[in-house]
């Protein structure tokens, strides 16, 4: 929960940085106010769900599997926003493919947990139960968060006791459908993905993200510019600084040292998460940390990998410090969901 906080609260302090762009002023209220909004509600949402049994979401998972369905449904017919992945409700800007990584958690670890997983008809059924919303969130388009879905599930099936040989038979097939993948996929995201070998290509065009977030990435040298003094993210040369490419602002008004501070609150907040899940004897309980803790590390690892240009950009924000209200509250139904996991160990 301090680790929470501290994540939160540099988030934060990074987009109270931000709203001082000259890309990022508007007649509306600042980035960091709209943040703080959302963490206030995120923080209703721990209260209340802390207490509330985990083993509930078992019962629910039919669900909330549905109503995720056919929200991804209606984004599809009624989505605005980039890309149109946002439901607007009012004031309100709701993404169902941020809420349907949780709910695909809780579904498949019910499923997983009670049944036998080293049957291949077992594992396939898993790829249905993972299939649909990944097709749904593919056409958006969203394929950052329908690959996230992938990896979700082979990290749980592997560990709800898999054979590896039906993993890799899995992971094959995979494979051998990628080039229909590729001729689904929209031409922006496979001249994102080829600019991604040589953004040199093009500079000022799709090349110009990559090679402004490790410019900026950089700049800060060893101890930064210094807070609000971040000169790429002030004048805009870098775009979405405050949503994806987060990362680089910290990097280029912190420095290296601010990384590594970032990089170390992530490694404490995840083991604090192991722990849990490695106390945990209920097997739906453990694969429901699991399923988050997977979840959490590949959106770290993607994010920056994608801010520092060793990986293609995909639109996968950073845990607790990216600007989103679907993103942070779903970050704070992760933590309660881990902290009555824990609360409920002892009863095991």
């Amino acid at each position: 929960m301090i680790l929470t906080s501290v994540l939160v609260a540099l988030g934060v302090l990074l987009l109270y940085s931000a709203s001082r762009s000259i890309s990022t002023i508007q007649t509306g209220l600042p980035v960091y106010i709209k943040q703080m909004i959302w963490v206030i509600f995120g923080i209703v949402i721990f209260v209340w769900l802390k207490d509330f049994d985990y083993r509930h979401w078992n019962k629910l998972a039919h669900v909330l599997y549905l109503l995720t369905l056919i929200l991804l449904v209606v984004v599809l017919v009624i989505g605005t926003g980039r890309a149109g992945r946002w439901i607007k409700i009012g004031w309100f800007n709701f993404q169902p493919s941020e809420f349907a990584k949780f709910v695909l958690i809780i579904v498949l670890a019910r499923y997983f947990a009670i049944r036998d997983v080293q049957r291949f008809s077992t594992l396939f059924g898993g790829v249905l139960i993972v299939g649909i919303p990944f097709l749904l969130i593919l056409v958006q388009p969203n394929l950052g968060t329908a690959f996230l879905f992938i990896i979700i599930f082979f990290a749980m099936a592997y560990l709800a006791g898999a054979k590896v040989k039906h993993l890799l038979i899995l992971l094959a097939v995979g494979i051998l459908m990628s080039p229909f993948l590729w001729m689904g996929l929209k031409d922006y995201q496979k001249q994102r993905l080829v600019i991604f070998m040589n953004p040199w290509k093009d500079p000022l065009g799709k090349g110009y993200n990559i090679l402004q977030s490790k410019i900026t990435i950089g700049s800060g040298g060893i101890i930064g510019k210094g807070f609000l003094k971040g000169t790429q993210t002030k004048l805009a040369f870098l775009p979405e600084f405050h949503t994806d490419f987060i990362f680089c602002l910290l990097a280029e008004e912190f420095g290296l040292i601010g990384v590594f501070v970032l990089l170390f609150l992530y490694y404490v907040f995840l083991t604090q998460a192991l722990r849990i899940i490695l106390t945990t004897q209920d097997p739906f309980g453990r694969l429901v940390g699991t399923g988050i803790m997977v979840m959490l590390v590949v959106q770290i690892f993607v994010n920056i990998g994608m801010a520092s240009g060793i990986l293609p950009v995909a639109g996968i924000p950073l845990p607790f410090l990216s600007y989103g209200g679907s993103a942070m509250l779903v970050c704070f139904i992760c933590v309660a969901t881990l902290y009555n996991l824990h609360k409920n160990t002892t009863l095991f």
